[in-house]
């Protein structure tokens, strides 16, 4: 974009909170152009491909922008949910209004508390996570020399956190619903199946959703995620839920 338009842009995200100077922007560009980030061709401000790789890992770490442990959670709670709920009511042989009945408000219940818990616990450890970042930045920045240039980055710095305070809320509420939606998906959508079709057949088709959201989605975002082998991450994930949904089942049974 052209240099003015990112001006606008910056000036914008930090309204109200501290000013960029233009000699600081100006030194800005250079750097990063010196450094391979970006390209400047006559005020037109175009990030490199390494620009845009660290730009995103940036946002990452500060905005918690990649909802990985939500995806995760969401396809580990709803698929363990629906699996649980399918096999009691095979089990106990439930009418199809009983465990539609179960089975909606099993979910429910677990989406709302993983929304819940997703936004009560991202905000807690993101502003954890921020006062120790802060802390060392601010560590960093008190070894500059020049009282002005030190006491002016140091002012930035504080400003800095504002914005990020104000997106990281923001952002911890994308992925309590990331969390959340994901859960109930991942959950009726095998226990809508199990209720649809005729045994054997119901049983069969449901346990093999079930089976692809596990064995496809959820092992091969978290191999893609974790540069494991996908061997390794599905034996991990099928022992997991395996474990947990045959604990729900002798708990449910005990009961």
């Amino acid at each position: 974009m052209p240099k003015p338009m990112l001006r606008q842009r910056i000036d914008k995200l930090c309204r109200g909170f501290t000013c960029i100077e233009e000699s600081d922007l100006d030194q800005a560009i250079t750097e990063m152009a010196s450094d391979g980030l970006l390209v400047n061709n006559d005020g037109t401000i175009q990030l490199t491909e390494q620009g845009i790789k660290l730009g995103s890992d940036w946002k990452n770490l500060l905005l918690r922008r990649e909802p990985v442990l939500e995806v995760v959670s969401g396809l580990t709670d709803g698929s363990i949910t629906g699996l649980v709920v399918i096999l009691s009511a095979y089990i106990a042989g439930l009418a199809p209004v009983t465990a539609a009945f179960a089975a909606f408000l099993t979910l429910a219940a677990v989406a709302i508390t993983n929304f819940s818990s997703f936004l009560l616990g991202g905000i807690t450890e993101d502003l954890a996570d921020m006062m120790t970042l802060r802390s060392l930045m601010h560590y960093s920045l008190s070894d500059i020399s020049d009282k002005i240039e030190r006491d002016k980055s140091l002012s930035m710095l504080k400003q800095l956190f504002v914005v990020l305070h104000k997106e990281i809320s923001r952002s911890n509420f994308y992925a309590a619903s990331i969390c959340s939606t994901t859960t109930f998906l991942a959950g009726i959508l095998p226990i809508i199946v199990f209720l649809s079709f005729p045994e054997p057949l119901d049983i069969i088709l449901s346990l093999g959703i079930v089976g692809t959201i596990v064995g496809g989605f959820l092992v091969r975002y978290r191999s893609k995620r974790t540069k494991v082998h996908w061997k390794i991450t599905l034996f991990e994930t099928v022992a997991i839920v395996l474990i947990a949904v045959i604990a729900s089942l002798v708990l449910g049974g005990s009961v």
